[in-house]
């Protein structure tokens, strides 16, 4: 029976996706009655934690970008703060029926927490969000070219290869990164499971050095902007939303829009928010906002667009849209495609081909409103649900962390 239930991750507020959903563990859990230490690198400051009676111990750091860059160059690949704070609670609290959950390391914590998890090894959950795990920029997508990369990493070819969202010491200074991560996150160590958001993960995960043996899929949870279906097959404006940059596809989205003469709107913000709301005068650029807003705004939503550049390991903005009645279009990237695709959920298109966009864009908006209410009900109906509900997400945590206590540990892999 597990006894407590350590949370590592980053941050100790929700700005990104990680983050957000190690909250939804930790108040899910704590519904449940289990004990739950939650591990930050930041300084913990979440009052929710406290109501929510959460044994919260702070690394006190911050993210790397808020840091001056020497001391980010210095920490940013083993943060010896982070390792000393796991280790101390590894030795000092640890029970054999403790389990310890990674979440989101790369901004804080570091590589270096997975030197201090080493005894525990059996007894971790590495959940992969992203592909930091294998890939020096955590994307398998070459920035500089706006294209998804297949580059084995570290190897020639890529350590020689200027892909980084920032300059090319940037994409050295990850590379020793992962160097590092290479010789902490050991796959001769029995770690419990890796968990991936789509099964498509794996051959990228292995590709950079995961053991295939240690993966398995944990589907993200869901919940549909809005409860009761929004009746788009009477509306016309496609929405996107999310973050305004380059590499989610926006910029190609709106040239393609304008052609195809499709009225559009963007729920978001970025660093190319300001720019392309002066380039394109007739899109209605809402900026940031919270849950509601956005599924208020919806409601005049025909679908809504999801066109990024790289491997999207999941979408969940597809998910969620889909479940409240919106068809969802995507890039041919996306994992989420084929069964977008299948179940007659949305569109697909090429991302590189600016008449493809636009014509998928028209496609929809022309759509018979019968066959948009067809596509709408099939989605909202969640017969084809893209994702898990968040008491089905937390009961496939829950059997992957006693499994670990009930079992011998997985042999190690070469």
């Amino acid at each position: 029976m597990i006894s407590r239930i350590v949370i590592l991750n980053d941050a100790s507020i929700a700005r990104g996706g990680a983050t957000g959903l190690a909250l939804l563990s930790i108040r899910l859990l704590r519904q449940r009655g289990f004990d739950v230490t939650y591990i930050v690198g930041d300084k913990g400051d979440n009052e929710e934690l406290e109501r929510l009676g959460v044994e919260v111990v702070s690394v006190g750091g911050a993210p790397l970008v808020k840091q001056n860059p020497v001391a980010a160059f210095a920490r940013g690949a083993f943060n010896p703060a982070a390792r000393k704070t796991v280790a101390d609670w590894v030795r000092t609290r640890d029970t054999p029926s403790t389990v310890y959950h990674v979440h989101g390391w790369s901004k804080i914590l570091t590589p270096s927490i997975f030197s201090a998890l080493g005894p525990v090894a059996a007894r971790t959950v590495i959940h992969a969000h992203d592909f930091f795990l294998a890939c020096p920029n955590g994307a398998f997508m070459d920035y500089k070219r706006g294209e998804p990369c297949e580059r084995v990493p570290l190897s020639a070819s890529c350590l020689s290869t200027n892909c980084d969202k920032r300059n090319y010491a940037q994409k050295l200074w990850r590379s020793a990164r992962k160097r590092v991560l290479d010789s902490t996150f050991p796959q001769s160590l029995p770690w419990a499971a890796v968990a991936m958001i789509h099964e498509k993960m794996a051959p990228y995960l292995v590709k950079g050095g995961v053991s295939s043996g240690r993966l398995v899929t944990v589907r993200n949870p869901a919940e549909p902007f809005s409860r009761s279906r929004i009746p788009s097959e009477a509306n016309g404006t496609v929405f996107f939303v999310g973050r305004v940059e380059a590499e989610k596809g926006v910029v190609e989205l709106l040239a393609a829009a304008r052609s195809a003469g499709v009225p559009l709107a963007v729920i978001g913000d970025g660093p190319l928010r300001k720019e392309l709301s002066k380039q394109y005068p007739d899109v209605r650029f809402h900026g940031w906002r919270n849950r509601e807003e956005i599924a208020e705004l919806l409601r005049s939503a025909r679908g809504v667009v999801m066109p990024s550049r790289y491997p999207e390991p999941y979408g969940l903005v597809a998910a969620e849209a889909s479940g409240s009645g919106l068809p969802v279009l995507v890039s041919r990237t996306a994992f989420l495609r084929e069964e977008i695709l299948a179940n007659g959920l949305g569109f697909s298109f090429d991302l590189n081909d600016p008449a493809d966009i636009a014509g998928t864009l028209r496609s929809l908006v022309d759509l018979p409103a019968e066959e948009v209410r067809a596509m709408s009900e099939r989605g909202h109906s969640g017969e084809a649900s893209l994702s898990q509900t968040p008491d089905e997400w937390i009961d496939a945590l829950l059997r992957l962390y006693s499994a670990t206590l009930v079992r011998p540990p997985l042999p190690s892999a070469a």
